[in-house]
Parts: C-alpha cells; structure tokens; sequence
C-alpha cells in the first residue's frame, strides 16, 4: 500500500463524529444531523456559548464554552479529528478545519475544501469592509427549502464515503 492510501484507510477506520457550531445553526439541520445519527448510530456533539436543549439520546451531547468571542471555534478546532464532519457556517473556523484536514460543511450544503476556502473567506474579508463602510448592510439570505435540500444531499454523500460500513442502514 502506498503511504497516502494507507493514511486513507486509517481515517476509515477512526471513528466519525459530527460536530454542529451550533450558536447559529438552523434547527432544520440539526434535526437532519439527530437522524443521519439516530440511522447510522453517530455520535453528535453540539457546540455553543449558550445552553442547548438535546433530544433524548445517548449519540447527542452538548459542549457550552464560555461567552468569550470565537470559543466554540476554538473549541472545535482542537478536538474535531480528521475523520469528523463539522458543520458550520463560520468561514474562517472552516479554513482551520480544511487546514487541519477536517472536513467542514455549511449549513446551505457546500463542502468547504482546500481549493474553495481561501476564496471564501476573501469574499467573507471584502463584504467585512463593505459592512463597516455602510456599503452592505444586512445578514444571510433566508434559509430556504432548497438549502436544507442541498444540505441534505451534501450530508447523505459525505456519510456515504465515510461511513460506508454503515451505509447499508441508510432509509
């Protein structure tokens, strides 16, 4: 086996988590990630500076970090593992992640990877200088049925190549 090709079948082997930045995640993509968990028996943790409320089930935790700026970024940044899926909308925890190899989805189903990042958070700097120059004001667009649609086709292909061993449980 080739170094790279033996690297890749450890990750296979590691076990997966999914990590939700949860401060700013819609519900519908955590109901999404409780039953990708529930189908395939992952372990969901869920970070945020403020208390969660889980649905009953030992996959599920929650993580509070202080209200200090950026902590569950941090957070997550020193314990996602390779093997693991963070879903967040947080642009620059991404770059970390994709940086650290992590694999990062946002909620509206892009992958953030190596070739996409440093663009993004390019766009995410300038429309930063826009805001505080009052050129742009306003947040995200509204999260639409197209997005979750998106975003659940995103999950259902990264679980697919990582957790093939438990794709047969898929519904």
């Amino acid at each position: 086996m080739t170094s790279n090709m033996s690297a890749n079948k450890k990750i296979m082997e590691q076990a997966v988590r999914l990590w939700i930045d949860a401060d700013a995640c819609p519900g519908p993509v955590k109901d999404m990630v409780f039953r990708a968990s529930r189908r395939l028996g992952l372990p969901v943790t869920l970070v945020a500076n403020r208390r969660l409320s889980l649905p009953p089930s030992p996959l599920l935790a929650a993580v509070q970090v202080s209200q200090a700026p950026d902590e569950a970024d941090h957070y997550l940044a020193q314990h996602a593992e390779i093997s693991d899926l963070v879903i967040t909308a947080d642009i620059p925890l991404a770059a970390r992640l994709v940086t650290k190899g992590v694999a990062a989805l946002n909620p509206r189903g892009e992958m953030y990877t190596a070739e996409n990042i440093q663009e993004r958070l390019a766009l995410r700097d300038l429309k930063e200088v826009l805001r505080s120059v009052g050129a742009v004001t306003g947040g995200p667009p509204p999260y639409h049925n197209r997005d979750k649609q998106a975003f659940a086709n995103s999950l259902d292909q990264w679980l697919a190549r990582h957790c093939p061993h438990q794709s047969d449980q898929r519904s």
